[in-house]
């Protein structure tokens, strides 16, 4: 049989040539799921920290029964303990191994108030309020918490939605008040307002600042930059966003 050895050079070199060609192609971004940065970039590597990057894409429909561990015996807990459950709940959704219930936005700050005080639930411990930009949903503001019950050693998350023309969430420092500063970063970079804080001002920006900068949808901005006697321009000048 004939070997490496044997065969003429440039015919190696070729095939050699053909798999690197292959393997090039299979990792290019042409092949890979298309994802929308943020400030629409898309294929390219940009300052905005989103260039090769390939995402799975969330779950998004409801999870049927059953959810597995001790996702459902919280779920049936609550809708026990919380008569308007079925009007409240939007979804539930398992996915990478996390429970994520998805709350109507009014009634955010009762199913917290349950949670934290049923015997059999009693999630202590409000971990974070963040927020996200799904910027192509008609209801594109979301509002994540993380709640632990230290009693039962759970984890779960709530989820709620909100429309950019109607940002009104209730908010949950009645209920847990380390959510004070929480939802004031949320206010500040996401412009959703939380109904019923006890002080809703900017945290990170200045109090006369224009605007939400982790809006999808905000510029880039930024300043120049002098730099050993060259004019570093703005991130928004550096390249041609679409």
């Amino acid at each position: 049989m004939a070997d490496n050895n044997s065969r003429p050079a440039d015919e190696v070199q070729g095939q050699a040539g053909a798999i690197e060609n292959r393997e090039r192609a299979a990792n290019s971004p042409a092949s890979q799921p298309i994802g929308k940065g943020m400030f629409g970039v898309t294929g390219s590597g940009d300052t905005s920290g989103f260039s090769g990057l390939v995402r799975r894409a969330p779950a998004i429909v409801e999870t049927p029964r059953p959810y597995g561990g001790y996702f459902d015996e919280v779920v049936d807990a609550l809708q026990e303990a919380y008569p308007a459950f079925h009007d409240a709940v939007e979804k539930i959704v398992v996915d990478r191994g996390e429970l994520t219930i998805y709350i109507r936005a009014e009634r955010i700050a009762e199913v917290c108030a349950v949670l934290r005080d049923d015997p059999s639930l009693r999630f202590e411990l409000c971990n974070s309020v963040s927020g996200v930009d799904y910027i192509h949903d008609p209801r594109r503001l979301h509002v994540v918490y993380h709640l632990t019950s230290m009693t039962y050693r759970r984890r779960i998350r709530l989820e709620v939605a909100v429309s950019v023309d109607n940002p009104h969430v209730p908010s949950v420092t009645s209920v847990y008040p380390t959510a004070d500063w929480q939802e004031r970063e949320t206010y500040d970079m996401f412009g959703v307002i939380f109904d019923g804080h006890p002080n809703l001002t900017r945290i990170l920006m200045p109090d006369d600042w224009e605007g939400f900068p982790q809006r999808k949808d905000y510029p880039l901005g930024g300043v120049p930059v002098e730099y050993k006697g060259a004019e570093i321009p703005p991130p928004d000048e550096r390249r041609a966003y679409k």
